[in-house]
C-alpha cells in the first residue's frame, strides 16, 4: 500500500485524514460563499458596540486631595510613579448565536468577505501526505535554523495582550488567529501582503484563554473564555454558543477526533465534560479532581480516555470515564513542582512525555513573567516527539526550542525585528512555521 513503514498510529491518521477529505468533500462547501457574502455584508443593528469612555467635560468635576493630585503639603509636586497600563474597556456581548462582524467595518464587507472566503476554502480540503513524521535531530535541526522572521510577516492583530492562538492546518495559506485579554477574536491571513489581511472579532466578554481549530473541520474554530466556549463556523459566519457557565472557565481540550466532545478546565479546580450533540449550553458533567485552581487540560492523543489537568503545584492524569461529581482519584500525579504550574502537555504522537511549566525556573528557565504579560505555555512541536517550543525572558528577546533532555537546540531571534517577550507561541502541524505573540496584541511570524 505504499505506507508499511509507517506505524499503526500513522496508518490510523492517515486513514482518518483522507475519510475526512472525502467528507468535506462531499460536503461542497464552496457553495455557501455566496450565502456567506450575504450574510456578512448585512449591517448587524443588534450587536452590541463596546461602550465608549465619556469624554473629559462630560463629566462632572470632582473635588480631589492633595495627595491624589501628588502635591506635597507644602504645594511642591511629588515625583511622578511609573506609568501602568490603560484600563481594558471591556465588551459586553450577548448571550447565544453572534453573527461574524468585525469590528472595524459595519458597512462594507468586502474585504471581511475575502478573509473568511478564505479561511473556508482552505478547510474544505486537506489531504496530508504523510512521510516520516520524527525527523533525526540534525534535520531537525537544520530546518528550525532555517526559518525567519522578516518585517512583512509582523502585524499587530488584536488590540491588547495575547493569552491564546490557533494555527490553520492549511499547507496553501499561513491562517492564524488570536485571542486577547478583552474578548477579542483577530484572524490573519499572513499571506495576504495588504494592510487589510487581518480583522478582529469580538465573541467574548472576557479573555481568551485557549482556542483550537476543529480537527475534524478545521472550518470551525472553537475559542474559550471565562463564562462561555463558543464555535466560530465560516461556513455560517456565525459564532454559535455551545457551553456557558457562571463558573469561570480556563481551557478545554477535544475528547474525541470528531470533536463533539471536550473536557472543560475551571478556575475553580473543577473540570467539565461539554457535549456539542446534545441541546443547550450546559455541561454533561461537573467533577471536583481536587485542585484549588486548574489551569489547562490536555487528552492523551493516542489513548483519548486520559486527560491531564495543571494548576497551583499539581499536575495530574485522569481517567474521563470514571469521572464523577465527588472523590475522583488520578490515575498518575506528576510530583515535584513547588510553585505554580502553568501548563502541562503531552507529547504530541505517543503522548508518553509531559512537559510543564512552573514558577520554580526549571530547566534554569526564567519563567517569571510578571503581572503584564501572559503566562509563558511550553508547546510540543507537532512535527517532533521530543522537542518543545517555550517563550523566554532572555535577551536579546527571543522564542526557546528545548529537547526533552533539557537541552537547548534553538533560539529565535531577530535583533532588528523581535524586541518583546512572545509569551503564546503556536507551531504548524505539518511546516516549518512558528508563530509568536507578545502583550500589545502583535503576532511574529518565523
Amino acid at each position: 500500500d505504499g505506507y508499511s513503514q509507517l506505524s499503526a498510529y500513522e496508518r490510523k491518521r492517515l486513514k482518518n485524514i483522507t475519510e475526512n477529505a472525502k467528507f468535506f468533500a462531499a460536503l461542497k462547501l464552496h457553495e455557501s460563499a455566496a450565502r456567506l457574502h450575504q450574510i456578512a455584508s448585512k449591517r448587524q443593528s443588534h450587536v452590541t458596540k463596546r461602550a465608549k469612555r465619556k469624554k473629559a467635560e462630560d463629566e462632572t468635576v470632582r473635588r480631589r486631595s492633595m495627595r491624589l493630585q501628588r502635591v506635597a503639603p507644602s504645594g511642591i509636586p511629588m515625583p511622578e510613579m511609573p506609568a501602568q497600563p490603560e484600563a481594558v474597556e471591556y465588551s459586553q456581548v450577548p448571550a447565544g448565536p453572534l453573527p461574524m462582524v468585525p469590528e472595524d467595518q459595519m458597512e462594507n464587507s468586502k474585504l471581511t468577505e475575502d478573509l473568511l472566503t478564505t479561511w473556508m476554502r482552505i478547510s474544505e480540503v486537506l489531504l496530508v501526505t504523510i512521510t516520516n513524521v520524527l525527523m533525526m535531530l540534525s534535520r531537525y535541526q537544520d530546518s528550525l535554523n532555517s526559518m525567519v522572521l522578516s518585517e512583512d510577516n509582523i502585524k499587530k492583530v488584536v488590540k491588547y495582550r495575547v493569552c491564546s492562538m490557533a494555527i490553520h492546518p492549511s499547507e496553501s495559506v499561513v491562517f492564524v488567529a488570536a485571542g486577547d485579554k478583552s474578548g477579542q477574536i483577530g484572524l490573519w491571513n499572513v499571506n495576504s501582503k495588504s494592510e487589510e489581511g487581518a480583522h478582529v472579532f469580538t465573541p467574548h466578554n472576557y479573555l481568551v484563554s485557549c482556542m483550537h481549530f476543529s480537527p475534524f473541520n478545521p472550518a470551525q474554530l472553537l475559542s474559550l473564555s471565562n463564562d462561555t466556549l463558543r464555535c466560530g463556523d465560516v461556513t455560517r459566519a456565525v459564532f454559535d454558543e455551545i457551553c456557558r457557565s457562571e463558573e469561570n472557565l480556563s481551557s478545554f481540550d477535544f475528547l474525541e477526533d470528531n470533536a463533539s466532545t471536550a473536557v472543560v478546565g475551571h478556575w475553580d479546580g473543577n473540570v467539565a465534560i461539554v457535549d456539542r450533540r446534545t441541546p443547550g449550553t450546559s455541561s454533561e458533567l461537573s467533577a471536583d479532581i481536587g485542585f484549588k485552581r486548574t489551569r489547562t487540560v490536555h487528552v492523551h492523543p493516542v489513548n483519548k480516555q486520559y486527560f491531564i489537568a495543571a494548576g497551583s503545584t499539581d499536575v495530574c492524569i485522569y481517567d474521563v470515564r470514571y469521572l464523577k461529581s465527588n472523590g475522583n482519584k488520578p490515575v498518575s500525579s506528576l510530583k515535584g513542582h513547588t510553585k505554580s504550574v502553568a501548563s502541562a502537555y503531552f507529547s504530541p504522537v505517543t503522548g508518553n512525555r509531559v512537559v510543564t511549566v512552573c514558577a520554580d525556573d526549571k530547566l534554569r528557565h526564567n519563567n517569571n513573567t510578571g503581572r503584564w504579560l501572559t503566562r509563558f505555555r511550553a508547546i510540543w512541536d507537532p512535527k517532533q516527539e521530543d522537542c518543545f517550543v517555550v517563550g523566554s525572558m532572555e535577551r536579546p528577546r527571543q522564542i526557546q526550542v528545548f529537547q526533552d533532555t533539557g537541552k537547548l537546540l534553538h533560539s529565535f531571534y531577530n535583533l532588528d525585528c523581535l524586541g518583546s517577550v512572545c509569551s503564546i507561541n503556536v507551531v504548524h502541524p505539518s511546516k516549518n512555521i512558528l508563530v509568536g505573540g507578545n502583550s500589545s496584541g502583535r503576532l511574529h511570524v518565523f
